[in-house]
């Protein structure tokens, strides 16, 4: 029987940080066994003659087509984001937004999916991340709307990445439609909100010994989302499930405990096939 809905994931790579080829190995362990339709990443590197770009390789190994779009130079090559799918990507776009700098990119960038549900919109960001820095934020999350809004589908948009801000914060609250910025509303749905508003769900976690490389920065937030646009009458957009993943260390062969990265994956699976004739979800 076909799945009526797909599954998304979003993952900050976290570059060439640590053991990083052992980090991305487990990456591609995990996705074939997720086996997700659409990957969004961020922080995504490519060093000519010493790093391949990590996106290709990871798409390249499992049969995925993929887009990557550089945002910063690092390191002698390219940090960016890249959305990975395993159907088709027909097209894709690239925006710089606001306080975009050269040390430091901030882009939004969206791949059209020519999934077996007809075409959709799949968008990736990355904001900047000091915890100061929430107006900022506010300017890029009015500009990523702009993004998503470009483009009208049939199909609900999705929309994933490191926002580097918790659920209370005025930039996602106004995501959630709960705010004005702008003088605009708008509503997205945050998956793992819609199914679990009384739970956590750090990303950015005490638990992840990754995280105190960065101790200046606090601990135990939610800061990575997929969010979707609203419900439709005839069920597309429901959102299914929304979990974490790669939240556990595997533990290596000399008992070194390692993540996959200093942040956890989020995971959601969104129905795209619509209710049966004569069912509407209220």
């Amino acid at each position: 029987m076909k799945p009526r809905y797909l599954r998304f994931m979003t993952l900050n790579l976290w570059g060439e940080n640590g053991a990083w080829d052992e980090r991305l190995a487990l990456v591609g362990e995990k996705l074939t066994s997720l086996k997700p339709d659409v990957v969004a990443l961020q922080e995504v590197r490519e060093v000519p003659d010493r790093i391949v770009n990590q996106a290709e390789a990871l798409a390249a190994e499992r049969g995925y087509q993929h887009v990557f779009a550089p945002s910063t130079e690092w390191g002698g090559g390219q940090e960016g984001l890249a959305i990975l799918s395993r159907f088709p990507i027909g097209a894709h776009e690239v925006r710089a937004l606001p306080h975009t700098a050269e040390k430091e990119g901030r882009i939004v960038l969206s791949a059209r999916i020519d999934s077996d549900f007809g075409p959709l919109w799949a968008h990736t960001t990355h904001l900047s991340y000091r915890e100061n820095e929430g107006r900022q934020r506010e300017d890029q999350v009015l500009a990523v709307d702009e993004a998503v809004s470009a483009h009208k589908t049939e199909n609900p948009q999705i929309l994933m990445g490191d926002f580097n801000a918790v659920p209370h914060s005025d930039e996602i609250r106004w995501l959630c439609g709960l705010t004005t910025l702008g003088g605009r509303r708008v509503f997205y749905q945050d998956s793992w909100d819609v199914l679990h508003a009384n739970l956590p769900g750090y990303t950015w976690a005490r638990a992840n010994a990754f995280t105190s490389r960065m101790g200046w920065l606090r601990g135990d937030r939610r800061l990575d989302y997929i969010f979707t646009t609203p419900p439709r009458r005839d069920g597309r957009g429901t959102v299914h499930s929304s979990r974490l993943f790669l939240d556990e260390p595997t533990v290596l062969p000399d008992g070194e405990r390692l993540f996959a990265s200093d942040h956890f994956a989020v995971v959601a699976e969104i129905q795209f096939a619509p209710n049966d004739a004569g069912s509407v979800n209220l």
